[in-house]
Protein backbone atom coordinates (compact mmCIF):
# COMPACT_ATOMS: atom_id res chain seq x y z
CA UNK A 1 0.00 0.00 0.00
CA UNK A 2 2.75 2.60 0.95
CA UNK A 3 4.92 1.99 -2.41
CA UNK A 4 1.98 3.69 -4.29
CA UNK A 5 1.33 6.71 -1.68
CA UNK A 6 -0.69 8.72 -4.30
CA UNK A 7 -3.57 5.74 -4.57
CA UNK A 8 -3.99 5.76 -0.53
CA UNK A 9 -6.74 8.46 -0.69
CA UNK A 10 -8.56 6.11 -3.46
CA UNK A 11 -8.11 3.27 -1.30
CA UNK A 12 -9.86 5.29 1.80
CA UNK A 13 -12.34 6.33 -0.42
CA UNK A 14 -12.97 3.00 -1.49
CA UNK A 15 -12.70 1.19 1.47
CA UNK A 16 -15.07 3.62 3.19
CA UNK A 17 -17.98 3.15 0.17
CA UNK A 18 -18.09 -0.20 0.68
CA UNK A 19 -18.66 -0.08 4.65
CA UNK A 20 -21.80 1.41 3.59
CA UNK A 21 -22.48 -1.92 2.04
CA UNK A 22 -21.84 -3.94 5.33
CA UNK A 23 -25.17 -2.33 6.86
CA UNK A 24 -28.75 -3.10 5.70
CA UNK A 25 -30.37 -3.82 2.75
CA UNK A 26 -27.03 -5.11 1.29
CA UNK A 27 -26.16 -6.93 4.82
CA UNK A 28 -22.29 -7.60 3.67
CA UNK A 29 -21.12 -7.71 7.59
CA UNK A 30 -17.68 -9.14 7.14
CA UNK A 31 -17.32 -5.77 5.40
CA UNK A 32 -17.76 -4.17 8.99
CA UNK A 33 -14.38 -5.24 9.73
CA UNK A 34 -12.32 -5.18 6.09
CA UNK A 35 -12.73 -1.97 5.40
CA UNK A 36 -11.84 -0.44 9.22
CA UNK A 37 -8.69 -2.64 8.73
CA UNK A 38 -8.15 -1.20 5.26
CA UNK A 39 -8.28 2.13 6.45
CA UNK A 40 -6.16 0.89 9.93
CA UNK A 41 -3.26 -0.16 7.59
CA UNK A 42 -3.07 3.30 5.25
CA UNK A 43 -2.77 4.95 8.61
CA UNK A 44 0.57 2.85 8.87
CA UNK A 45 3.68 5.45 9.13
CA UNK A 46 1.60 7.94 7.65
CA UNK A 47 1.98 11.67 9.55
CA UNK A 48 -0.81 13.10 11.69
CA UNK A 49 -1.71 15.36 8.30
CA UNK A 50 -2.04 12.67 5.91
CA UNK A 51 -3.76 10.17 8.40
CA UNK A 52 -6.20 12.75 8.99
CA UNK A 53 -6.70 13.59 5.16
CA UNK A 54 -7.38 9.73 4.78
CA UNK A 55 -9.54 9.02 7.69
CA UNK A 56 -11.20 11.90 6.67
CA UNK A 57 -11.58 10.55 2.41
CA UNK A 58 -13.47 7.04 4.75
CA UNK A 59 -15.98 8.85 6.73
CA UNK A 60 -16.90 11.22 4.06
CA UNK A 61 -17.33 8.09 1.44
CA UNK A 62 -19.26 6.01 4.07
CA UNK A 63 -21.88 8.71 4.68
CA UNK A 64 -21.76 9.35 1.12
CA UNK A 65 -23.40 6.17 -0.06
CA UNK A 66 -24.55 5.69 3.14
CA UNK A 67 -27.07 8.67 3.71
CA UNK A 68 -27.58 9.53 0.20
CA UNK A 69 -31.48 9.29 0.76
CA UNK A 70 -31.39 12.41 2.42
CA UNK A 71 -31.72 14.12 -0.65
CA UNK A 72 -35.26 12.72 -1.13
CA UNK A 73 -36.40 13.83 2.36
CA UNK A 74 -34.85 17.11 2.05
CA UNK A 75 -35.78 18.35 -1.82
CA UNK A 76 -38.49 15.63 -3.36
CA UNK A 77 -40.08 15.29 0.15
CA UNK A 78 -38.84 18.52 1.92
CA UNK A 79 -39.31 20.60 -1.08
CA UNK A 80 -36.06 22.27 -0.67
CA UNK A 81 -34.51 23.96 -3.86
CA UNK A 82 -31.48 21.15 -4.86
CA UNK A 83 -28.92 23.88 -4.53
CA UNK A 84 -30.07 23.74 -0.52
CA UNK A 85 -30.57 20.00 -0.57
CA UNK A 86 -26.63 19.20 -2.20
CA UNK A 87 -25.69 21.67 0.39
CA UNK A 88 -27.27 20.30 3.70
CA UNK A 89 -26.17 16.71 2.31
CA UNK A 90 -22.41 18.26 1.95
CA UNK A 91 -22.45 19.29 5.23
CA UNK A 92 -23.45 16.14 6.77
CA UNK A 93 -20.28 14.21 4.73
CA UNK A 94 -17.51 17.05 5.59
CA UNK A 95 -19.03 16.64 9.34
CA UNK A 96 -19.00 12.68 9.51
CA UNK A 97 -15.65 12.67 7.55
CA UNK A 98 -14.33 15.05 10.00
CA UNK A 99 -14.65 13.23 12.91
CA UNK A 100 -12.64 9.87 10.93
CA UNK A 101 -10.29 12.76 10.43
CA UNK A 102 -9.99 13.29 13.98
CA UNK A 103 -9.35 9.37 14.60
CA UNK A 104 -6.85 9.40 11.94
CA UNK A 105 -4.50 12.46 13.28
CA UNK A 106 -4.71 11.18 16.94
CA UNK A 107 -3.75 7.56 16.17
CA UNK A 108 -1.19 9.03 14.13
CA UNK A 109 -0.08 11.74 17.23
CA UNK A 110 -0.28 9.67 20.12
CA UNK A 111 -0.21 5.76 19.52
CA UNK A 112 2.84 3.30 18.99
CA UNK A 113 4.22 3.44 15.12
CA UNK A 114 3.58 -0.44 15.28
CA UNK A 115 3.05 -3.40 17.71
CA UNK A 116 0.32 -5.08 19.86
CA UNK A 117 -0.55 -1.94 21.57
CA UNK A 118 -1.00 -0.17 18.42
CA UNK A 119 -2.97 -3.20 16.68
CA UNK A 120 -5.00 -4.80 19.04
CA UNK A 121 -5.29 -1.90 21.77
CA UNK A 122 -4.89 1.99 20.54
CA UNK A 123 -6.51 1.97 17.27
CA UNK A 124 -9.88 0.01 18.41
CA UNK A 125 -9.95 1.67 21.46
CA UNK A 126 -9.58 5.16 19.51
CA UNK A 127 -12.35 4.17 16.75
CA UNK A 128 -14.71 3.41 19.05
CA UNK A 129 -14.81 6.60 21.03
CA UNK A 130 -14.92 8.70 17.77
CA UNK A 131 -17.99 6.65 17.06
CA UNK A 132 -19.64 7.02 20.49
CA UNK A 133 -18.69 10.76 20.53
CA UNK A 134 -20.73 10.74 17.35
CA UNK A 135 -23.30 9.18 18.81
CA UNK A 136 -24.18 12.22 21.03
CA UNK A 137 -22.50 15.42 20.69
CA UNK A 138 -24.00 18.02 19.05
CA UNK A 139 -27.35 16.15 19.14
CA UNK A 140 -25.41 13.36 18.12
CA UNK A 141 -25.95 10.99 15.01
CA UNK A 142 -25.63 7.13 15.80
CA UNK A 143 -26.47 6.19 12.44
CA UNK A 144 -24.38 4.06 10.39
CA UNK A 145 -22.30 3.01 14.04
CA UNK A 146 -20.40 0.04 13.12
CA UNK A 147 -22.39 -2.60 15.57
CA UNK A 148 -25.69 -2.14 13.63
CA UNK A 149 -24.66 -3.97 11.06
CA UNK A 150 -24.08 -7.56 13.00
CA UNK A 151 -27.71 -8.24 13.72
CA UNK A 152 -27.94 -11.23 11.51
CA UNK A 153 -24.48 -12.50 12.32
CA UNK A 154 -23.43 -14.28 15.82
CA UNK A 155 -22.12 -11.28 17.01
CA UNK A 156 -25.75 -10.13 17.40
CA UNK A 157 -25.16 -12.48 20.61
CA UNK A 158 -23.28 -9.96 22.83
CA UNK A 159 -26.12 -7.08 22.37
CA UNK A 160 -28.02 -7.81 25.38
CA UNK A 161 -24.75 -7.66 26.95
CA UNK A 162 -22.74 -4.77 25.78
CA UNK A 163 -25.29 -3.01 23.62
CA UNK A 164 -24.28 -1.83 19.74
CA UNK A 165 -21.06 -0.37 21.13
CA UNK A 166 -19.72 -3.36 22.44
CA UNK A 167 -20.30 -5.24 19.02
CA UNK A 168 -18.33 -2.43 17.16
CA UNK A 169 -15.77 -2.83 19.73
CA UNK A 170 -15.72 -6.26 19.29
CA UNK A 171 -15.72 -5.81 14.95
CA UNK A 172 -12.98 -3.05 15.57
CA UNK A 173 -10.59 -5.57 17.60
CA UNK A 174 -11.16 -7.99 14.76
CA UNK A 175 -9.72 -5.06 11.92
CA UNK A 176 -7.20 -4.12 14.71
CA UNK A 177 -5.99 -7.82 14.54
CA UNK A 178 -5.79 -8.26 10.60
CA UNK A 179 -3.39 -5.18 10.17
CA UNK A 180 -1.38 -7.13 13.58
CA UNK A 181 -1.61 -10.55 11.22
CA UNK A 182 -0.69 -8.40 7.95
CA UNK A 183 2.52 -5.91 9.75
CA UNK A 184 3.08 -8.65 12.80
CA UNK A 185 5.02 -11.92 13.14
CA UNK A 186 5.57 -14.89 15.45
CA UNK A 187 3.26 -14.62 18.91
CA UNK A 188 1.61 -11.99 17.50
CA UNK A 189 0.28 -13.14 14.53
CA UNK A 190 -0.93 -16.31 16.32
CA UNK A 191 -2.48 -14.25 19.09
CA UNK A 192 -3.82 -11.31 16.66
CA UNK A 193 -5.75 -14.74 14.91
CA UNK A 194 -7.26 -15.89 18.16
CA UNK A 195 -8.59 -12.40 19.15
CA UNK A 196 -10.02 -12.11 15.46
CA UNK A 197 -12.06 -15.73 14.98
CA UNK A 198 -12.50 -15.96 18.79
CA UNK A 199 -15.51 -13.64 19.05
CA UNK A 200 -17.44 -15.04 16.70
CA UNK A 201 -18.62 -18.70 18.15
CA UNK A 202 -18.18 -16.52 21.58
CA UNK A 203 -21.36 -15.05 20.16
CA UNK A 204 -22.92 -17.79 18.92
CA UNK A 205 -22.92 -19.71 22.34
CA UNK A 206 -24.43 -16.01 23.86
CA UNK A 207 -27.64 -16.38 21.51
CA UNK A 208 -28.44 -19.15 23.46
CA UNK A 209 -28.70 -17.09 27.01
CA UNK A 210 -32.36 -15.78 27.68
CA UNK A 211 -31.60 -12.52 29.94
CA UNK A 212 -35.14 -12.07 30.10
CA UNK A 213 -38.15 -14.22 30.91
CA UNK A 214 -42.01 -14.52 30.13
CA UNK A 215 -44.23 -12.19 32.20
CA UNK A 216 -47.85 -13.27 32.11
CA UNK A 217 -50.01 -15.15 28.93
CA UNK A 218 -49.23 -13.73 25.45
CA UNK A 219 -51.46 -10.52 23.83
CA UNK A 220 -52.85 -10.21 20.62
CA UNK A 221 -51.52 -6.82 18.99
CA UNK A 222 -52.22 -5.63 15.62
CA UNK A 223 -50.21 -2.87 13.19
CA UNK A 224 -52.18 -0.62 11.24
CA UNK A 225 -50.31 0.93 7.85
CA UNK A 226 -51.23 3.83 6.39
CA UNK A 227 -48.48 4.28 3.79
CA UNK A 228 -49.75 7.37 2.50
CA UNK A 229 -47.22 8.89 0.26
CA UNK A 230 -45.21 11.73 2.00
CA UNK A 231 -46.39 14.59 -0.80
CA UNK A 232 -49.89 13.84 0.14
CA UNK A 233 -49.98 13.71 4.35
CA UNK A 234 -50.15 17.09 4.81
CA UNK A 235 -52.30 18.33 2.35
CA UNK A 236 -55.74 19.72 4.48
CA UNK A 237 -58.27 18.26 1.66
CA UNK A 238 -57.32 14.57 1.68
CA UNK A 239 -57.71 15.11 5.95
CA UNK A 240 -60.71 13.31 5.78
CA UNK A 241 -59.68 10.52 3.61
CA UNK A 242 -56.54 9.79 6.12
CA UNK A 243 -59.56 9.67 8.73
CA UNK A 244 -61.45 7.17 6.94
CA UNK A 245 -58.30 5.09 5.73
CA UNK A 246 -56.96 4.59 9.27
CA UNK A 247 -60.80 3.97 10.72
CA UNK A 248 -62.15 1.11 8.45
CA UNK A 249 -58.27 -0.35 8.78
CA UNK A 250 -58.78 -0.58 12.25
CA UNK A 251 -62.27 -2.25 12.15
CA UNK A 252 -59.98 -5.07 10.73
CA UNK A 253 -58.33 -5.54 14.03
CA UNK A 254 -60.65 -4.80 16.42
CA UNK A 255 -60.12 -7.11 19.27
CA UNK A 256 -56.84 -7.82 19.39
CA UNK A 257 -55.11 -6.28 22.82
CA UNK A 258 -53.07 -3.53 21.48
CA UNK A 259 -53.35 -1.68 18.40
CA UNK A 260 -50.64 0.58 17.51
CA UNK A 261 -50.56 3.36 14.67
CA UNK A 262 -47.39 4.82 13.33
CA UNK A 263 -45.39 8.48 13.90
CA UNK A 264 -48.10 11.16 13.25
CA UNK A 265 -50.81 8.99 11.79
CA UNK A 266 -53.45 11.39 11.35
CA UNK A 267 -51.89 14.97 9.63
CA UNK A 268 -54.01 17.05 12.48
CA UNK A 269 -53.27 18.34 16.03
CA UNK A 270 -54.96 15.74 18.35
CA UNK A 271 -56.19 19.13 20.06
CA UNK A 272 -58.69 19.97 17.02
CA UNK A 273 -60.48 16.29 16.42
CA UNK A 274 -61.23 14.89 20.22
CA UNK A 275 -64.96 14.40 18.76
CA UNK A 276 -63.26 11.58 16.34
CA UNK A 277 -60.49 10.54 18.85
CA UNK A 278 -63.68 9.81 21.34
CA UNK A 279 -65.41 8.10 19.40
CA UNK A 280 -62.78 6.08 18.06
CA UNK A 281 -61.48 5.21 21.58
CA UNK A 282 -65.20 4.16 22.39
CA UNK A 283 -65.12 1.53 19.43
CA UNK A 284 -61.76 0.14 20.53
CA UNK A 285 -62.91 -0.03 24.24
CA UNK A 286 -65.88 -1.87 23.03
CA UNK A 287 -64.48 -4.55 21.11
CA UNK A 288 -61.55 -5.07 23.94
CA UNK A 289 -58.79 -3.14 22.51
CA UNK A 290 -56.02 -0.26 23.40
CA UNK A 291 -54.99 1.78 20.83
CA UNK A 292 -51.54 3.66 21.02
CA UNK A 293 -50.69 5.96 18.07
CA UNK A 294 -48.51 8.52 16.98
CA UNK A 295 -49.73 12.02 16.61
CA UNK A 296 -48.72 15.88 16.72
CA UNK A 297 -50.69 17.79 19.79
CA UNK A 298 -50.45 20.91 20.70
CA UNK A 299 -49.62 21.45 24.75
CA UNK A 300 -53.07 23.39 26.59
CA UNK A 301 -52.88 27.42 26.45
CA UNK A 302 -49.08 26.90 25.18
CA UNK A 303 -48.13 26.91 21.16
CA UNK A 304 -45.97 24.38 22.16
CA UNK A 305 -45.93 21.56 19.83
CA UNK A 306 -45.04 17.77 20.67
CA UNK A 307 -44.47 14.89 18.29
CA UNK A 308 -46.37 12.09 20.79
CA UNK A 309 -47.58 8.97 21.30
CA UNK A 310 -50.90 8.59 22.44
CA UNK A 311 -52.62 5.85 24.50
CA UNK A 312 -56.62 5.74 23.56
CA UNK A 313 -57.66 2.83 26.34
CA UNK A 314 -60.79 2.42 28.85
CA UNK A 315 -58.66 3.33 31.82
CA UNK A 316 -55.87 5.96 30.60
CA UNK A 317 -55.45 8.47 33.22
CA UNK A 318 -58.33 7.21 34.99
CA UNK A 319 -60.43 9.26 33.72
CA UNK A 320 -60.91 7.96 29.81
CA UNK A 321 -59.10 10.78 28.78
CA UNK A 322 -55.54 10.18 26.23
CA UNK A 323 -52.28 9.63 28.30
CA UNK A 324 -49.18 11.13 25.75
CA UNK A 325 -45.61 10.11 25.39
CA UNK A 326 -43.90 13.19 24.13
CA UNK A 327 -40.55 12.72 21.88
CA UNK A 328 -37.29 13.53 23.75
CA UNK A 329 -34.63 13.18 21.38
CA UNK A 330 -35.96 15.49 18.22
CA UNK A 331 -34.34 15.66 14.53
CA UNK A 332 -32.10 18.91 13.58
CA UNK A 333 -33.68 21.13 10.86
CA UNK A 334 -36.42 18.43 10.90
CA UNK A 335 -38.25 18.82 14.29
CA UNK A 336 -35.81 21.81 15.30
CA UNK A 337 -34.18 24.81 13.89
CA UNK A 338 -30.83 25.39 16.55
CA UNK A 339 -30.37 28.73 13.89
CA UNK A 340 -31.25 32.42 14.93
CA UNK A 341 -35.10 33.55 14.11
CA UNK A 342 -34.25 35.26 10.94
CA UNK A 343 -32.39 32.10 9.73
CA UNK A 344 -35.77 30.36 10.23
CA UNK A 345 -37.76 32.56 8.86
CA UNK A 346 -35.80 32.36 5.81
CA UNK A 347 -35.54 28.69 5.95
CA UNK A 348 -39.45 29.12 5.48
CA UNK A 349 -39.37 30.74 2.29
CA UNK A 350 -37.25 27.82 0.94
CA UNK A 351 -40.47 25.84 1.47
CA UNK A 352 -39.15 23.79 4.66
CA UNK A 353 -41.14 23.73 7.88
CA UNK A 354 -40.26 26.31 10.86
CA UNK A 355 -42.56 25.65 13.67
CA UNK A 356 -40.21 23.73 16.19
CA UNK A 357 -41.44 20.94 17.86
CA UNK A 358 -40.64 20.43 21.64
CA UNK A 359 -38.59 17.86 23.25
CA UNK A 360 -40.35 15.80 25.71
CA UNK A 361 -39.20 15.63 29.27
CA UNK A 362 -36.39 13.29 30.20
CA UNK A 363 -38.36 11.11 32.52
CA UNK A 364 -42.14 10.12 31.74
CA UNK A 365 -43.99 7.63 33.02
CA UNK A 366 -44.74 4.47 30.68
CA UNK A 367 -47.76 3.92 28.59
CA UNK A 368 -49.96 1.18 28.94
CA UNK A 369 -51.76 -0.83 26.23
CA UNK A 370 -53.63 -4.05 26.46
CA UNK A 371 -52.59 -3.94 30.98
CA UNK A 372 -49.02 -3.72 29.82
CA UNK A 373 -46.43 -0.88 30.29
CA UNK A 374 -44.85 0.11 27.42
CA UNK A 375 -41.21 1.16 26.38
CA UNK A 376 -42.35 4.07 23.32
CA UNK A 377 -40.58 5.47 21.15
CA UNK A 378 -40.70 7.86 17.88
CA UNK A 379 -38.88 7.08 14.86
CA UNK A 380 -35.32 8.43 14.94
CA UNK A 381 -34.74 8.29 18.70
CA UNK A 382 -34.75 4.96 18.48
CA UNK A 383 -31.46 4.97 17.28
CA UNK A 384 -29.96 6.60 20.98
CA UNK A 385 -30.56 3.39 22.73
CA UNK A 386 -29.07 4.35 25.93
CA UNK A 387 -31.34 7.16 26.12
CA UNK A 388 -34.23 4.11 26.47
CA UNK A 389 -32.38 2.16 29.10
CA UNK A 390 -34.49 3.99 32.10
CA UNK A 391 -38.01 2.65 31.10
CA UNK A 392 -36.84 -0.72 30.11
CA UNK A 393 -36.87 -1.47 34.34
CA UNK A 394 -40.58 -1.32 34.03
CA UNK A 395 -41.52 -2.21 30.47
CA UNK A 396 -42.54 -5.29 29.38
CA UNK A 397 -42.80 -4.45 25.77
CA UNK A 398 -41.06 -2.18 22.67
CA UNK A 399 -43.18 -0.01 21.10
CA UNK A 400 -41.64 2.40 18.11
CA UNK A 401 -43.97 4.32 15.92
CA UNK A 402 -42.33 5.96 12.44
CA UNK A 403 -42.58 7.36 9.16
CA UNK A 404 -40.17 6.24 6.65
CA UNK A 405 -41.89 7.64 3.47
CA UNK A 406 -39.85 10.60 4.20
CA UNK A 407 -36.69 8.59 2.69
CA UNK A 408 -38.97 7.43 -0.66
CA UNK A 409 -37.97 3.54 -2.10
CA UNK A 410 -34.42 3.84 -0.48
CA UNK A 411 -31.89 2.45 1.74
CA UNK A 412 -32.90 4.88 4.52
CA UNK A 413 -35.92 2.76 5.30
CA UNK A 414 -33.76 -0.57 5.88
CA UNK A 415 -31.25 0.89 7.77
CA UNK A 416 -33.67 2.58 10.11
CA UNK A 417 -35.23 -0.81 10.45
CA UNK A 418 -31.92 -2.70 11.39
CA UNK A 419 -31.27 -0.24 14.44
CA UNK A 420 -35.02 -1.07 15.36
CA UNK A 421 -33.81 -4.62 15.51
CA UNK A 422 -30.84 -3.93 17.57
CA UNK A 423 -32.89 -2.40 20.32
CA UNK A 424 -35.06 -5.63 20.52
CA UNK A 425 -31.73 -7.28 21.31
CA UNK A 426 -30.18 -5.50 23.63
CA UNK A 427 -33.48 -5.12 25.82
CA UNK A 428 -34.30 -9.27 24.82
CA UNK A 429 -38.29 -7.93 24.47
CA UNK A 430 -40.80 -8.04 21.68
CA UNK A 431 -40.96 -4.85 19.83
CA UNK A 432 -44.20 -4.05 17.91
CA UNK A 433 -43.03 -1.05 14.76
CA UNK A 434 -45.65 0.64 13.29
CA UNK A 435 -44.46 2.35 10.20
CA UNK A 436 -47.10 5.13 7.96
CA UNK A 437 -44.81 4.01 5.51
CA UNK A 438 -41.01 1.75 5.87
CA UNK A 439 -41.41 -1.27 7.62
CA UNK A 440 -43.76 -2.09 9.66
CA UNK A 441 -43.32 -5.70 11.44
CA UNK A 442 -43.27 -8.12 14.88
CA UNK A 443 -39.70 -8.23 16.50
CA UNK A 444 -38.62 -10.67 18.17
CA UNK A 445 -36.31 -10.52 21.42
CA UNK A 446 -33.66 -12.31 19.42
CA UNK A 447 -33.77 -9.31 16.82
CA UNK A 448 -35.59 -11.80 14.34
CA UNK A 449 -39.01 -10.74 12.08
CA UNK A 450 -41.70 -12.56 13.38
CA UNK A 451 -44.10 -10.89 10.44
CA UNK A 452 -44.14 -8.21 8.39
CA UNK A 453 -46.52 -6.11 6.18
CA UNK A 454 -45.84 -5.60 2.92
CA UNK A 455 -44.43 -1.67 1.87
CA UNK A 456 -45.74 0.78 -0.10
CA UNK A 457 -49.50 0.11 0.47
CA UNK A 458 -52.11 0.13 3.39
CA UNK A 459 -52.33 -2.76 5.28
CA UNK A 460 -52.87 -4.55 8.63
CA UNK A 461 -51.01 -7.15 10.42
CA UNK A 462 -52.03 -8.80 13.39
CA UNK A 463 -50.00 -11.13 15.21
CA UNK A 464 -49.49 -12.30 19.09
CA UNK A 465 -46.13 -11.30 21.37
CA UNK A 466 -45.58 -12.76 24.84
CA UNK A 467 -44.55 -9.55 27.70
CA UNK A 468 -40.74 -10.45 29.02
CA UNK A 469 -39.47 -8.57 32.23
CA UNK A 470 -36.16 -8.83 33.83
CA UNK A 471 -33.09 -6.70 32.35
CA UNK A 472 -29.91 -8.02 30.29
CA UNK A 473 -26.15 -7.02 31.60
CA UNK A 474 -26.43 -3.96 29.01
CA UNK A 475 -30.38 -3.18 30.10
CA UNK A 476 -28.28 -2.65 34.22
CA UNK A 477 -25.25 -0.68 33.19
CA UNK A 478 -25.42 1.06 29.72
CA UNK A 479 -22.60 1.86 27.46
CA UNK A 480 -20.16 3.01 30.29
CA UNK A 481 -18.33 -0.52 30.77
CA UNK A 482 -17.28 -0.25 26.76
CA UNK A 483 -16.52 3.29 26.84
CA UNK A 484 -14.37 3.10 30.02
CA UNK A 485 -12.55 0.05 29.09
CA UNK A 486 -11.75 1.92 25.12
CA UNK A 487 -10.53 4.61 27.73
CA UNK A 488 -8.04 2.45 29.35
CA UNK A 489 -7.11 0.48 26.31
CA UNK A 490 -6.25 3.99 24.76
CA UNK A 491 -4.31 5.27 27.72
CA UNK A 492 -2.01 1.94 27.78
CA UNK A 493 -1.10 2.38 23.85
CA UNK A 494 -0.47 5.83 24.52
CA UNK A 495 1.12 5.22 27.58
CA UNK A 496 3.88 3.01 25.81
CA UNK A 497 4.22 5.35 22.76
CA UNK A 498 5.43 8.51 25.89
CA UNK A 499 7.89 5.78 27.42
CA UNK A 500 9.32 4.79 24.15
CA UNK A 501 9.68 8.54 22.61
CA UNK A 502 7.98 7.65 19.78
CA UNK A 503 5.94 10.64 20.02
CA UNK A 504 5.68 12.91 17.38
Amino acid sequence: MHRHPALAPALALLAGALLALAFAPRGCWPLAVVCPAVLMQLWQDATPRRAAWLGFCFGAATFAVGTWWLYISIHTNGEAPIWLALLLMLAVVLIMGAYQALAGYLAARILPRDGARRWLLGLPALWLLIEWLRGWLLSGFPWLSLGYSQTDAWLAGFAPVLGVYGISALLLLGSGALVAVWNGRGALRLWALVLLLTPWPAGWLLTRVQWTAPHGPPVTVAIVQGAIPQNLKWLENNRDTTRQLYSSLTDQVLGAKLIVWPESALPELANDIAPYLDSLRLRATAAGSDLVMGIVREAPGREVYFNSVMELSAVSDGSGHPVFYDKRHLVPFGEYFPVPDFVREWMRLMSLPYTNIDAGAAQQPPLFGAGLPLATTVCYEDSFGADQLANLGSAELLVNVTNDAWFGRSSARYQHFQIARMRALEAQRYLVRAANDGVSALIGPEGEVLARIPEYQPAVLSGTVQPRDGLPPYARVGNWPVVSGALVALGAAFGRRRRTGTLR
